[in-house]
């Protein structure tokens, strides 16, 4: 199993009406991508954040799958831009010496094929974790 986290802050200027959308078009992550088993999107207490979301696959197929989705591309381009501050992680029971290698190689191609979601991340106040491109 794979948890999949991003905890995030709006732009100071963003309206928080539009965080809604932002979460149905995470919703709809779960809803449509089949590798999602189950997911929390929702506020974010103790710590610095304000939202956040959670997706767990089955293992680095699903993950890939989650990632490299239509859907789930939707939802960086509608939340990315009023985003401030990201970070993401990935907790794991895959026993997979390699499996921290494999996670990031994914994040990696994702951001080598899209210079627009690069773009996109690039333009945050900060992102730091395992979603975080190399060298932001």
């Amino acid at each position: 199993m794979i948890l999949h986290t991003i905890r995030f802050t709006l732009k100071p200027n963003d309206r928080k009406d539009q965080v809604e959308v932002v979460f149905e078009q995470l919703r709809k992550c779960d809803r449509e991508i089949k590798a999602v088993q189950y997911f929390c999107v929702g506020r974010d207490f103790g710590g610095e954040f304000e939202y956040g979301a959670m997706y767990a696959v089955k293992d680095i197929e699903g993950y890939r799958e989650y990632m490299l989705s239509p859907i789930h591309r939707k939802a960086d381009e509608l939340g990315l831009p009023v985003v401030d501050n990201m970070i993401s992680m990935d907790i794991t029971d895959d026993e997979d010496p390699a499996i921290g290698d494999k996670i990031r190689e994914i994040h990696s191609s994702r951001f080598q094929n899209d210079p627009a979601l690069r773009n996109l991340v690039e333009n945050l106040g900060s992102y730091e974790g395992s979603g975080a491109p190399e060298k932001l």
